[in-house]
């Protein structure tokens, strides 16, 4: 399993391509076959799944029941927003004009390890999103590290 962690900011070049970090891509699997899969991410940014990765997502998302409109919905959504992209010979990904508009994401993207993904944001989308809590990141750790594991 890739195990993504870090940040790093990279720019974005005029066809939308950004390079993927190299401490990013040495934790990239044969199995992923050098292919992420993108889709909008929770909080204005853009998701990319390794394709090994994303394919254990695909055996989770078989399992819901079509016929529930809250799982249609979710498929819907989560799938319309899917593309499949490969690295080129410059170890760069191509950012899709509307995942690019979706995140905001314009001439540089912060680019955050996710554990099993990469996440692409607008850097002052990423500063917001972390300025936004008012508890502290120690509060914050200890009440989500203190929850029960299930």
């Amino acid at each position: 399993m890739a195990f993504y962690k870090g940040q790093e900011t990279y720019s974005v070049d005029s066809k939308g391509r950004v390079n993927i970090p190299v401490k990013m891509r040495r934790a990239l699997s044969p199995e992923a076959q050098d292919t992420f899969i993108l889709t909008r991410g929770s909080d204005r940014c853009i998701a990319a799944y390794p394709l090994d990765e994303w394919r254990k997502y695909e055996q989770e998302y078989s399992k819901l029941n079509q016929y529930d409109e809250q799982s249609r919905f979710f498929l819907r959504t989560i799938l319309a927003w899917s593309e499949e992209v490969e690295l080129d010979g410059q170890q760069r990904i191509s950012l899709p004009k509307k995942y690019l508009e979706f995140a905001g994401i314009e001439n540089r993207v912060v680019i955050v390890g996710m554990m099993d993904h990469l996440e692409l944001w607008k850097p002052e989308e990423f500063e917001s999103y972390l300025q936004k809590f008012e508890d502290s990141y120690e509060k914050v750790a200890a009440q989500v590290m203190n929850k029960p594991h299930v």
